[in-house]
């Protein structure tokens, strides 16, 4: 678990290379080889998020008519999911827990216009920034997050040992802001997703999150409540803060967060000293946006990034993955994992990369 000062820490840290849309320079980035099969510099594909000219109604369609992975035979869908679909060597309870509890908090992040406020390269290159000058700011596209850091509040003051803060004195949702009498006890949550999905609290303003969407009948649970936390365009990580007076949606994403804690902690010990050549990667997302899917690959590359390291890998991506938790369990230094990493888009040699993550 990660302590508020090392909270703090990741997001000073962050800080330093969130960069202005206006300071952005023309430079492109090497992105060649060494000889120890690592990368400096960012690597850049294509964005996976799913545009929908139809809005929801339509991304059947474009499931269904998907060229880059033609009958989607390589996701595994999360109420399908066992211990078997697993490599032999990984075939551990603990490591399968952990993939389902991450399926649990996974979300479909739902974004109805885009920010004018865009800018028109990635930082550092001349290659082009996604939506950048959209004629149709009431665009609607999809992709994918991952729920982080769920805490309780009563009055104000936290109920739970993470000791996260609030400005509020009162639930903050939609509903309690039109309410005269708004609730006094409240889930505040982080969703990690790519700068790229959401770039700014235009967006933000505009996004709404689906929970639990395991299967095609699965009962709508929405947030609609939603701001940016922070934004690393670079490196295109994007928490957002959420929240919830419901209280059994609250407490079922609390007893989840306490329960990925649990099962993470068992696995940075377990496979801390890993030299698996399998370098076992999971991806959980919603591809084209319809329901939550379970992708297993292999990691390939690690790229060195100012102290961060992003990765490539074979798991099966579509549009409507961009900004869903990538794990590279083979890959660690020392006692640590990458975390917060987030998949960023697809390359032509048929690889997929993340976003440049943090050690924990």
């Amino acid at each position: 678990m990660l302590s508020p000062e090392a909270i703090t820490d990741l997001r000073l840290h962050n800080d330093r290379y969130v960069t202005s849309f206006k300071e952005y320079s023309n430079v492109t980035i090497d992105h060649s080889n060494d000889e120890s099969g690592e990368t400096q510099g960012l690597p850049f594909g294509d964005h996976e998020t799913q545009e929908s000219e139809g809005g929801e109604a339509d991304l059947h369609k474009y499931l269904v008519g998907c060229k880059k992975n033609p009958g989607h035979s390589q996701f595994i869908p999360v109420n399908t999911f066992t211990l078997e679909h697993l490599p032999k060597e990984y075939q551990d309870t603990d490591l399968y827990e952990f993939i389902k509890v991450v399926a649990d908090l996974t979300v479909r992040v739902d974004v109805k216009m885009t920010s004018s406020d865009r800018p028109i390269f990635w930082p550092k290159t001349t290659r082009s920034y996604p939506f950048y000058n959209i004629s149709d700011t009431r665009s609607f596209r999809t992709g994918s997050g991952r729920v982080w850091l769920v805490n309780k509040f009563c009055d104000g003051f936290t109920q739970d040992e993470d000791n996260g803060s609030t400005d509020y004195t009162k639930c903050w949702c939609r509903k309690c802001e039109d309410s005269d009498s708004p609730r006094n006890v409240w889930w505040q949550f982080i969703v990690i997703t790519a700068t790229h999905v959401v770039f700014d609290d235009k967006e933000a303003n505009q996004t709404t999150l689906r929970l639990f969407y395991d299967t095609d009948d699965s009962r709508v649970v929405n947030i609609d409540t939603v701001n940016i936390n922070y934004i690393d365009i670079e490196y295109d990580r994007c928490m957002l803060n959420c929240v919830t007076c419901d209280n059994g949606l609250g407490e079922r994403l609390s007893n989840l967060w306490k329960y990925y804690e649990n099962v993470w902690e068992k696995l940075t010990v377990k496979y801390c000293d890993s030299t698996s050549k399998h370098k076992l990667n999971f991806i959980v997302s919603h591809p084209h946006g319809c329901s939550k899917h379970v992708s297993i690959g292999q990691w390939k590359v690690k790229i060195d990034v100012d102290g961060r390291s992003q990765f490539t890998y074979t798991s099966c991506t579509c549009p409507g993955s961009s900004g869903a938790h990538v794990q590279c369990v083979g890959h660690n230094e020392g006692s640590c994992w990458w975390f917060n990493l987030v998949h960023t888009g697809s390359l032509k040699s048929g690889l997929d990369y993340s976003g440049a993550g943090a050690l924990w």
